[in-house]
């Protein structure tokens, strides 16, 4: 409206108010903007959600996870019209998740509180309380980072626990709690009584599970919040029991029939009923003014450090339960409660020495270790990644200076500034710390590498890759046995492993692989994969940018490794998603004598080196050139097989959405991809017609 106003004007006036027109489109092209933003944060955030309330698996900080948050609220703030039901601002994270139980609706929502991250604001909300109520008290909780759970007790007897799934209905999980040593099995209290509380691993537990993982050469839990959640879904509440998970009750959901005056009168006095009763429940103070809040939360940070336990903020809470429905938050967060969320927790430290490792690519890695440990959420801490050169550069990172150290989401602990500097910058090694041989960094790139393909520090972690599942697969052959085998002298390269066979019996002897039936069920894989397509082959080089999907477009163009060998940089750069640095890493890697005599002894050995993809005489595939991404639950694909299925008719399958996605295939429960598809104009299919597509 305001374009069209403005050129109304324009033609009756056209020098005094063009600049008018001219201010308009600017406005109107802002608003798209903005829009374009909304929804885009709306998308990240859902990822963000998903990963942690149904994957179990954050890869943000709360810290970061709320400031996005709190963007969009500004955002809808000021454009009310945007907000719908499904925005992350008006419902609560998770999904119902089955692996533990049966879903069950919950008698009371279990709804998320309302985070604040100013002072003032808990103030603000404080003082607004006690204009309507005057004799408004509160109680101010530990806010512990676990996931909840309520448990219901009738008569006495623990009837059903469940998670809070989407707020409204949630999972059955009585077995595992059961197993809980903090959960009462019985409670002494008529009538029906309804417990809220938060399932938690202590730290030392979670210590205690890492350090028995690592020692059977298992994958290690990220953080207790994370682990203490997959867990409690556990089948087998044997493993629940073992782990050692714990419990705090921190609300009284409901009551009747039980004299419960107490109990849904004043919280505190609840709580202190509770634990009489045997009942662990949260630490709590109970606060009249708002100084007293503030100094009660005052006391939870401080403690922070010192505790057995995560912390995720502080919760403060109208202690009269009566009081609270008179300020209700909306849809998504309980009445009479507001969590205040501590900035992350920061020490200054002193670097005493930057340590350089070599990874599996032979790319140099750096960190910082630390003259004295600091204790940082929990745990004492005297390492921090250092990215790479240009991060250290930039921060001015040195060995003597002193900084600041957080653990970036909460977890890996990071340097975020320098406070006081040396007088000498920090340089790079030029040669590799391990083996001696030159370092090269890569042109328009931070990454500094060993150029040498045989250093043993890349070998181990090279030939766990090689055996994997996206390279040649070799079943059963995990890197335990690999580190075993290089360290007893067996294998030196990877067609080494090729060559075990000639070895079984002293293998079966001294037990490296296991007893015979094991050992034999081995060889049998390695023997397998001599069958494998090139390409498996190509990505098992561990080639930098290669990896499994660009490996097979790459083989589709050549009849064999050697003739793959053999091509010019050139020649290369004029491949599908084959860009300049990955040509000359290819190149590079077969320009090396020692790696043109590792293909010539798995030519040898028997492991296939031709290109199957390129025996069709050049013959077009239906999605030749297309770059496909699928979201939603298909009815004939799992996620591996319909990449696999796309791959093998011409295609690549991506992860997210962009302008060069040819077309996105929609299956049931589409989820923000579809979405963004749509805002793009890309053409959306179904899991049918992309199979009609193939057979045509």
């Amino acid at each position: 409206m305001q374009i069209i106003y403005g050129y109304s004007v324009i033609r009756k006036q056209t020098g005094k108010l063009l600049l008018l027109f001219v201010i308009a489109v600017p406005v109107w092209r802002m608003q798209m903007d903005e829009r374009k933003q909304y929804d885009e944060l709306k998308n990240r955030i859902e990822y963000h959600m998903n990963r942690y309330y149904n994957e179990d698996a954050p890869e943000i900080s709360d810290y970061e996870y709320d400031q996005l948050m709190l963007e969009l609220k500004s955002l809808e703030q000021s454009h009310p019209d945007w907000v719908t039901a499904d925005s992350p601002t008006q419902k609560v994270g998770g999904s119902t998740k089955r692996e533990a139980g049966v879903e069950v609706t919950h008698h009371v929502p279990m709804l998320s509180i309302q985070d604040v991250f100013t002072k003032e604001e808990i103030v603000a909300w404080v003082e607004k309380v006690q204009q309507m109520h005057p004799d408004a008290r509160f109680c101010v909780e530990e806010k512990i980072d676990g996931l909840s759970m309520s448990l219901r007790y009738q008569d006495g007897k623990l009837m059903l626990a469940e998670t809070r799934g989407n707020g409204l209905s949630g999972e059955d999980v009585t077995q595992n709690a059961l197993v809980i040593p903090d959960v009462r099995k019985t409670l002494d209290l008529p009538g029906y009584v309804e417990l809220r509380g938060e399932v938690y691993m202590s730290l030392k537990d979670f210590d205690r599970f890492n350090e028995e993982q690592e020692n059977a050469g298992k994958k290690t839990a990220a953080n207790p919040r994370n682990l203490a959640a997959g867990t409690l879904r556990q089948l087998d509440s044997a493993v629940v029991k073992k782990r050692g998970l714990k419990m705090f009750v921190f609300n009284v959901q409901d009551a009747y029939d039980n004299g419960d005056a107490v109990l849904m009168g004043s919280h505190a006095a609840g709580l202190d009923l509770l634990q009489k009763k045997g009942v662990a429940v949260v630490a709590h103070t109970p606060c009249s003014t708002a100084e007293e809040v503030l100094a009660a939360i005052d006391a939870i940070g401080e403690s922070r450090g010192n505790l057995g336990h995560d912390l995720d903020g502080a919760v403060v809470k109208i202690d009269q339960i009566a009081y609270r429905a008179d300020f209700p938050a909306g849809s998504k967060y309980s009445a009479g409660h507001i969590a205040y969320k501590y900035p992350p927790e920061e020490k200054e430290v002193v670097i005493d020495q930057i340590e350089v490792n070599v990874g599996r690519t032979g790319k140099m890695t750096f960190r910082a270790i630390f003259a004295q440990p600091v204790r940082l959420c929990g745990t004492n801490v005297q390492k921090a990644t250092l990215h790479n050169i240009d991060f250290i550069h930039s921060l001015g990172i040195s060995e003597g200076c002193r900084a600041i150290c957080r653990k970036q989401g909460e977890i890996i602990p990071a340097i975020v500034r320098v406070t006081q500097r040396t007088e000498r910058p920090y340089e790079a090694p030029t040669a590799c710390p391990v083996c001696g041989a030159p370092l090269i960094r890569e042109e328009d790139t931070c990454d500094i590498y060993c150029v040498n393909p045989s250093c043993p520090a890349q070998l181990k972690r090279t030939l766990s890759y090689f055996v994997g599942k996206d390279a040649m697969d070799i079943k059963n052959f995990g890197s335990r046995y690999v580190e075993s085998l290089v360290e007893e002298g067996y294998i030196n390269n990877a067609a080494d492993i090729y060559r075990l066979a000639e070895y079984r019996e002293e293998l079966i002897e001294k037990g490296i692989l296991g007893k015979e039936k094991n050992t034999d069920r081995i060889l049998a894989s390695i023997e397998n994969s001599k069958a494998n397509e090139a390409s498996a082959l190509l990505t098992g080089f561990a080639i930098r940018n290669v990896g499994r999907i660009s490996a097979r477009s790459i083989m589709r163009q050549y009849h064999s490794l050697w003739e793959l060998a053999d091509a010019a940089v050139e020649e290369l750069v004029e491949l599908p998603d084959v860009g300049e640095i990955t040509a000359r890493s290819i190149h590079a890697f077969f320009e090396e004598e020692s790696n043109r005599n590792l293909l010539k002894q798995f030519e040898e050995l028997g492991v296939n080196i031709t290109s199957e993809a390129s025996a069709d005489t050049g013959a077009s595939k239906p999605l030749d050139g297309l770059t496909i991404v699928v979201t939603g639950t298909l009815a004939h694909f799992g996620r591996k097989e319909i990449a696999a299925f796309i791959e093998e008719h011409g295609g690549k399958c991506t992860g997210s959405v962009s302008k060069k996605t040819g077309f996105l295939v929609a299956g049931e429960n589409a989820g923000s991809k579809l979405e963004k598809a749509k805002s793009l104009g890309i053409p959306v299919i179904s899991e049918e017609e992309l199979m009609q597509m193939c057979r045509s």
